[in-house]
């Protein structure tokens, strides 16, 4: 046998074990991964007019920004070195901080979770769905701060206020997140269970949780990893955590103390990215 019918004997072998894609499959699929150029190079010079547009309403400015770096530089030097003499005090309000977000984010996952039942369109009629929406707009286009004023005077200070601006904010924004897993999930064992008579209950349950749960979970810890340095925010009106502490250092220009309060945020913020990253690598 020669080369060149070993070579054609190999390609045909190898075309029986690989089936040729059908056509109508491949025109699908490269109709789904074709970027449009033209709307693409049309978009460009939209894209920065709407940039420079931006840059100038916003007043940036790079020569303003080099002239400071002399100030930076120096408020960057008092924050050396640190003064770890009221660590004890960091620590206890640091724990404090995650427990807010532990707290904050127990309660802000389930009851997102229940929003984001209403507002996925593959669950929930139009009505609901619209309603659940638009809700969660409301919601999320309110700052957290301003949640953690309304219920610091509502409960008074301390973290219960903070808990409940957490559990208020994250509706707005992880519930979002939520619907739009479920909504993202292969229709094909959703329409199989519809067609042998399953119930609305049981297509959630079997069809659509399953499928979105790995994406779930991680978005319930990237809302952890968000809670932990939102509580350090919501301390700056009193409602509970380190941010109290952080102010009250800035104002008395004590930097020592504030650079260690940042230091220990650092190293706890770390540690949660860290282990939240292996709890993802082990649910994908």
């Amino acid at each position: 046998m020669t080369l060149m019918s070993r070579e054609t004997s190999t390609k045909a072998a190898g075309s029986t074990n690989s089936p040729a894609l059908d056509p109508a499959e491949r025109a699908r699929l490269e109709s789904a991964f074709s970027i449009p150029r033209g709307r693409f190079l049309a978009g460009i010079p939209i894209a920065l007019i709407v940039l420079v547009w931006s840059f100038n309403g916003a007043e940036f400015d790079f020569a303003k920004l080099s002239e400071g770096a002399v100030n930076m530089g120096e408020f960057l030097s008092r924050l050396f070195p640190p003064d770890f003499s009221k660590f004890g005090t960091i620590v206890e309000l640091l724990v404090e901080t995650l427990q807010m977000a532990i707290v904050g984010t127990v309660l802000g996952g389930i009851l997102s979770l229940l929003v984001a039942f209403a507002a996925s369109s593959n669950i929930a009629p139009r009505w609901l769905y619209y309603t659940a929406r638009w809700t969660m707009n409301i919601i999320r286009s309110v700052p957290d701060l301003v949640f953690a004023l309304m219920f610091v005077s509502a409960v008074g200070l301390g973290p219960f206020a903070g808990i409940l601006a957490m559990t208020l904010g994250s509706i707005g924004s992880i519930g979002k997140i939520y619907a739009e897993a479920m909504e993202a999930v292969d229709r094909g064992p959703v329409v199989a269970m519809e067609a042998v008579g399953a119930s609305k209950r049981q297509v959630i349950t079997y069809g659509i949780l399953p499928q979105a749960a790995p994406n779930l979970v991680s978005y319930t810890l990237l809302l952890f990893e968000g809670n932990v340095r939102g509580a350090t925010i919501l301390g700056l009106v009193g409602a509970g955590g380190i941010g109290l502490e952080l102010t009250t250092a800035m104002k008395m220009y004590d930097y020592g103390h504030l650079s260690a309060i940042i230091i220990c945020i650092i190293v706890l913020v770390t540690v949660i990215d860290q282990g939240s990253a292996l709890i993802r690598r082990r649910i994908t």
